[in-house]
């Protein structure tokens, strides 16, 4: 059948008759969801929200971790012809305050009695909010709360046949979320994405993608990401069973128990990923240490026949087989052992470690997109790929580079615009349709599309100079002692770093050093460490042009977080407030003693 809404998806779930549509881990094991519970879930909690009253074009909100109420409520409530309302379950009360009041949204989904807790605490805030439902449910329900099953069960028993005529009445061009932009500056904005916009999108991906019924998708990425939302719409279509992991600290035991075929996740997993396999090879003997990096060898000699589906010289291809047999099997069944592809974005995946994983024979499809491009605009494929970019542009979907070097995009994926926001929507959307994604990137001579930096990240020095942080940024995240870089040099002589250690490496190794610390913030002034920072920095700067050289650096001694406001719920720094937040810190890194961009690094 043709997909023009999200509805349709439903339609399609409900039509591949089958065991497990959904699986999630309730005390230490796996429960299913069938094909019939699915759709009689959904069928009855959208008639118990008709029954509260909920009419079409409501706004209702779901604040919840992945799990099978997440996607049945979502579908509940497009079946009502109404609007989904995704909130990051990691967000603080006063963080939702404004979400819920710009969205008016009536009603809100919440999953457990943490969660219910922060709604309760700010509903009296939220004059809009009539409506409060959660899944596990506390022992003693509060006044006006109401569990999920009663919603379920008040909607069987109150099946009047409206159902089905709703669930057609959503068209293509109709409201079906909005998504609140984890921005970096001032409020999120609700990205109005229709159900043609969200629908198109996973058409368009499912063209170039090979999901196929039957295989076994882990979603990990919270469920209000659109990446993640977008791909489970995809496993939906295709007949894709869905294991919903438990939280981010049981990834990698959920992986090992569920063996899913195939993920979506960002960068910043792969990096623990590779910082945990690096830190076993430490441990291991000198024989077990010579044979991985022999493998690693092997690996970066084969990566250009891997991405470009070439068939391997036999020498190579021997060495192969006993690299993957030795070394790269074990690592891959940290992943459960059966991973096709793994999707990657929500943040620039640096090609170093897209060449560590590919070459061990994990294939990370990266793709590029946001929030307001429903969300993808471009991506690799197993058939089509190259390294350090983000692949060539979806079906259906035009970008043009504008004369700034920014990326526009355009086609039937661009939201509506900004709720509530007509000054910002004219901003960003030009009036031939034209999306200015604040992306700086070009178009190679093969069609890939490759992103250089965010254009209002861009670093101009006091010498004119244009410096894109975030390439930097991901050099030195590769290394294993470096959590969070902030580059900060707008305006000055030089660059300079402040620096999250990766503090579970550093405490590690702090013992081998003779350090004895007793805290994160007495172990970053110890000198060793500082001398440990500096020739890793030392390093990097022998690559780097002369004004892209970190000059100076300071260790914190804690890492960013969402709580204070350092980073959003996608895990973006939210510079303006890191400059604001730590600036006795930064003006000291830029103290003028005579340090220009000629001189050696110094540390703070």
């Amino acid at each position: 059948m043709e997909i023009r809404t999200l509805t349709d998806i439903y339609d399609v779930t409900c039509s591949i008759d089958r065991p497990t549509v959904l699986k999630s881990k309730k005390g230490d094991r796996w429960v299913d969801v069938s094909t019939a519970e699915f759709r009689d879930t959904v069928r009855n909690f959208s008639n118990g929200l008709r029954v509260l009253g909920v009419k079409p074009g409501d706004r209702i909100a779901i604040l919840s971790e992945n799990r099978p109420e997440w996607a049945m409520a979502d579908f509940a409530i497009l079946c009502a012809a109404a609007v989904t309302v995704p909130i990051y379950p990691t967000l603080l009360g006063w963080q939702m305050v404004h979400i819920l009041n710009d969205s008016g949204a009536v009603a809100v989904i919440c999953s457990t009695g943490e969660q219910l807790q922060k709604i309760r605490e700010i509903q009296k805030n939220t004059p809009h909010l009539h409506h409060v439902i959660v899944c596990d449910a506390p022992a003693t329900l509060p006044p006006g709360v109401r569990k999920f099953e009663q919603i379920v069960e008040e909607g069987k028993k109150n099946d009047d046949g409206r159902f089905d005529a709703l669930r057609k009445r959503p068209k293509a061009d109709d409201l079906a979320t909005l998504v609140y932009t984890s921005g970096t500056t001032g409020n999120p904005k609700g990205a109005m994405l229709t159900h043609g916009n969200i629908a198109s999108n996973a058409m368009a991906s499912l063209k170039v993608l090979p999901i196929e019924q039957g295989l076994i998708a882990m979603s990990i990425l919270p469920l209000s990401h659109i990446l993640e939302r977008m791909a489970d719409y995809c496993y939906f279509l295709r007949g894709c069973t869905i294991a919903y992991a438990e939280s981010v600290n049981k990834v990698g035991e959920n992986l090992q128990e569920v063996k899913p075929d195939l993920f979506a996740a960002v960068p910043r997993l792969f990096e623990k990923m590779r910082s945990r396999i690096m830190d076993g090879v430490a441990e291991k003997s000198a024989v077990q240490q010579k044979m991985f990096f022999w493998a690693l060898k092997v690996a970066e000699e084969r990566l250009p026949y891997r991405v470009e589906n070439k068939p391997m010289p036999l020498g190579l291809k021997l060495k192969s087989f006993v690299a993957d047999k030795t070394v790269f099997k074990k690592i891959l069944a940290r992943l459960g052992g059966r991973v096709k592809f793994v999707l990657s974005g929500g943040a620039p995946l640096s090609p170093e470690l897209a060449s560590f994983f590919i070459g061990a024979g994990l294939e990370i499809l990266e793709g590029y997109g946001l929030t307001e491009t429903s969300p993808v605009i471009s991506l690799n494929t197993p058939s089509k790929r190259k390294i350090g970019t983000v692949g060539p542009i979806i079906p259906g979907v035009e970008v043009k580079i504008a004369a700034d070097g920014e990326i526009l995009a355009r086609g039937p994926n661009i939201m509506k615009g900004y709720w509530n926001n007509p000054e910002a929507t004219a901003q960003a959307i030009e009036p031939d349709g034209w999306f200015h994604t604040g992306d700086i990137g070009l178009v190679d001579s093969e069609g890939f599309l490759k992103i250089t930096d965010r254009k209002k990240d861009i670093i101009i020095n006091a010498y004119g100079k244009n410096i894109a942080p975030q390439p930097l940024e991901a050099l030195l995240k590769s290394s294993p002692y470096i959590g969070t870089p902030v580059l900060i040099g707008d305006q000055r002589k030089y660059l300079v770093a402040l620096i999250v250690p990766n503090f579970d490496k550093l405490e590690r190794d702090a013992a081998a050093m003779g350090i004895r610390a007793a805290s994160p913030g007495e172990l970053v002034k110890e000198e060793k460490v500082r001398d440990l920072y500096q020739r890793e920095i030392d390093r990097f700067n022998e690559s780097l042009d002369r004004q892209e050289k970190i000059r100076r650096f300071a260790l914190l001694p804690r890492d960013f977080t969402i709580e204070a406001d350092e980073i959003t719920p996608s895990l973006k720094v939210k510079r303006k407030v890191i400059d604001k937040k730590y600036k006795d810190i930064i003006d000291k890194l830029f103290v003028d003693d005579g340090l220009d961009e000629e001189r050696e690094v110094k540390r703070a």
